[in-house]
């Protein structure tokens, strides 16, 4: 209408052309943004982010996530914020027809090789420490409730090297795991970390602490849990197969930093008529590392 006025067309007359009333075109032109609108912008720049960084929550976690940030609200806020801009949890039941494929990796998968029958297959190898790392998470149930378990592992020594405990299973989850196992090793340009495709290692914070680091991030495919078998087996051995805990402190256990670990695994061939006529057990330990003398322990015992 300024222009308009500019170019001596009454207000008047836009205005009852347009069929507005002079006296809200005034009050906006005073005011063009509302303290209302401005407060809900606010909030809808807080769930934005909260939503980019961990995409698998739903709108009951962003409102904890937002009220962190400085910007509290009602569940029933956010879910009208959230349902008018379409930011759903990644883990929602997507409508008919309307189903999404996975992103794409934040990292090519370097540890993939290919054999000689054009298999994918991983190889976990490495030649000196801080050369590969190893992430995974795990859950834990507590008789105060889940915790998540982050650990991280190099693969020289097969020793944990850091790791981080929380409530919730986002983002700083993985970074604090990546943090403590950085400081503890001290130099780590060049490592390559592998990790499975979890949101927590895609997520922006996650990418930008390996390069804050100087790391190489290293990324398995959709749904091929042997993409990261070593890291899930120590993990799954560690825990006790997904056994409770009486209390939260239990968890911290489950992981020792710099700890060797050893595995046990069997093989068992079976006859014609079912009986085991060979079997293999073999027990494997852990390597050389920073001046600490532990030789490979390889024992085999026929059945």
């Amino acid at each position: 209408m300024k222009e308009l006025a500019a170019d001596g067309i009454p207000v008047t007359v836009t205005c009852r052309v347009l069929k507005l009333a002079r006296q809200p075109y005034y009050r906006w032109l005073k005011n063009p943004v509302t303290d209302a609108e401005l407060v809900e912008a606010y909030r809808a720049n807080a769930l934005f982010d909260a939503h980019r960084d961990d995409p698998e929550f739903g709108y009951r976690f962003l409102v904890d996530e937002a009220a962190d940030a400085g910007q509290p609200m009602a569940e029933r806020t956010a879910w009208r914020i959230c349902s008018q801009h379409g930011w759903w949890s990644a883990f929602g039941k997507p409508k008919r027809g309307k189903a999404k494929k996975p992103g794409p990796p934040v990292h090519d998968d370097l540890c993939a090789v290919v054999d000689r029958h054009d298999v994918i297959r991983h190889e976990f190898t490495a030649e000196a420490p801080n050369e590969l790392w190893l992430a995974d998470i795990t859950e834990h149930r507590t008789g105060e409730g889940k915790l998540y378990l982050c650990a991280i592992k190099d693969v020289f020594s097969n020793r944990i090297v850091g790791y981080s405990i929380d409530s919730r299973m986002k983002s700083r989850l993985a970074v604090a795991a990546l943090a403590s196992a950085a400081a503890r090793r001290g130099d780590v340009a060049g490592c390559i970390m592998h990790t499975d495709r979890g949101s927590q290692f895609r997520s922006r914070k996650f990418v930008h602490a390996l390069g804050r680091h100087g790391m190489v991030g290293s990324m398995g495919r959709v749904g091929a849990a042997g993409d990261n078998a070593a890291m899930e087996m120590l993990l799954s051995v560690s825990s006790g197969h997904g056994r409770g805990f009486e209390e939260s402190e239990e968890v911290a256990g489950v992981v020792a930093l710099e700890a060797p670990h050893r595995f046990a695994f069997g093989l068992a061939l079976a006859g014609a008529a079912g009986d085991v006529v060979l079997g293999r057990l073999m027990v494997l330990g852990t390597r050389q590392d920073h001046g600490v003398q532990r030789s490979v322990q390889l024992a085999v015992a026929a059945a």
